[in-house]
């Protein structure tokens, strides 16, 4: 095994300091993962079918933000925005097609996606469309239009003393231009900057690096990776630490020069599909309590892999997600799909909140896996007898909410 990160010098030297102190070192080998049960490592399991009828209808779930009594879905492939009662009871639909179009607007009503807006002690969806930013209730009426802000598409993360998070920021010095890949910023100006570079450093290049922000419940506490690296960074309004920094086989490993030699510079397709093994991101990374959860991409596709996994701090012992078995926690029903289809493979958790994960996976696998216990005497919560009553196979997806365990 061979470290595949970025040197840790290389790092500190560049723009505002990165405090490695508590850096912890991983030794990690995808392949010795093992299986569990599922009620090793949840609490609690709940099924949500999502109610299907003729307007509610859609494929999968791109993007999912729950509310305290709702659940919103965006599905690509239709772009359109679906709210569900906490019960999966249909409610409303927003679609890109009976919006009236803006004929100042060349960009149409294409949605891809939406962030919800805390306004007036109410929750609004927001949904970037062109020029415009439309705003919606949560009962799917449009409230307001306002014009397009740059800051409000990007999203920014602002923790509790009103330090933002800005993956992009700007600063000029002189002729050249510098951005960071990182700032925290506060009444629009920077505290520190991360990771500076130039347009010209990424102009012609591709990214296959993935990573971002993940919140895993902590207050003013989030997880930043870092694109050709495998560390994973703390963000909390006053700096960024490096927290733990991952060791995988050398098969698996970036080579430590990736992310700068311009030897790799535009032929990063090129040199996935020649090492189809080695992981080019990690991402859905999360710790609660002793367990840290991530994934691992590479271009090598295979059910076999072992590339969604818990690592647990404390007695180093790796879990692969994809095989835990269900049990009566589960009401003997797989906790993903990972055995057969792909959504959770090509997606992980679509988040976690206030205690629980939420995944989701489609009808044909929920009722492949009740045709799989069939003859076992299985037992379902109404909830689900229900769903097997009166849906089929092409019925709207499942949602799954797990409450993990912290140790």
């Amino acid at each position: 095994m061979i470290s595949c990160t970025l040197l840790c010098s290389h790092v500190l030297a560049q723009g505002s300091k990165v405090d490695s102190s508590g850096m912890q070192t991983l030794r990690i080998d995808p392949a010795s993962a093992r299986g569990t049960t599922v009620s090793r490592v949840f609490d609690e399991v709940h099924f949500i079918p999502l109610e299907t009828t003729k307007e509610s209808l859609f494929g999968s779930i791109s993007q999912l933000r729950v509310t305290e009594d709702k659940y919103i879905v965006f599905d690509y492939e239709t772009k359109a925005i679906l709210i569900f009662s906490k019960t999966g009871k249909f409610l409303a639909k927003i679609n890109a097609s009976k919006i009236k179009e803006d004929p100042d607007d060349k960009n149409g009503r294409n949605f891809y996606g939406f962030e919800l807006k805390a306004e007036n002690n109410s929750t609004l969806i927001q949904i970037p469309a062109g020029k415009s930013f439309l705003y919606f209730d949560l009962n799917g009426v449009l409230v307001r239009k306002a014009p397009y802000s740059e800051e409000e598409y990007a999203g920014y993360k602002k923790f509790s003393d009103g330090t933002a998070i800005d993956q992009g920021y700007l600063e000029k010095k002189d002729k050249d231009s510098i951005y960071y890949k990182l700032s925290l910023v506060k009444d629009k100006k920077k505290i520190e900057g991360y990771f500076p570079y130039t347009l010209e450093s990424i102009r012609n290049d591709e990214n296959w690096g993935g990573g971002g922000l993940y919140d895993y419940g902590v207050p003013d506490e989030l997880f930043y990776l870092k694109s050709y690296e495998y560390n994973l960074y703390k963000v909390t309004p006053k700096k960024l630490s490096l927290a733990y920094q991952l060791i995988f086989p050398a098969i698996n490993s970036l080579p430590m020069d990736y992310a700068d030699n311009p030897k790799y510079k535009g032929k990063r397709s090129d040199f996935f599909r020649d090492n189809r093994k080695v992981f080019y991101s990690i991402d859905n990374t999360y710790q609660l309590g002793d367990n840290l959860y991530f994934n691992l991409r590479s271009f090598e596709w295979s059910r076999d892999d072992k590339k969604s996994l818990i690592y647990n701090l404390r007695t180093a012992e790796l879990t692969s997600i994809s095989d835990i078995e269900p049990d009566s926690l589960s009401q003997f029903l797989p906790i993903t799909d990972a055995s057969a289809y792909y959504d959770f493979m090509n997606r992980g958790f679509h988040l976690y909140q206030e205690g629980y994960f939420y995944t989701s996976y489609s009808s044909l696998a929920m009722f492949t896996f009740k045709e799989q216990n069939e003859g076992k005497d299985r037992k379902y919560d109404p909830l689900l007898s229900t769903y097997f009553k009166t849906q089929n196979k092409k019925s709207n997806p499942v949602i799954i909410q797990l409450r993990p365990k912290k140790n």
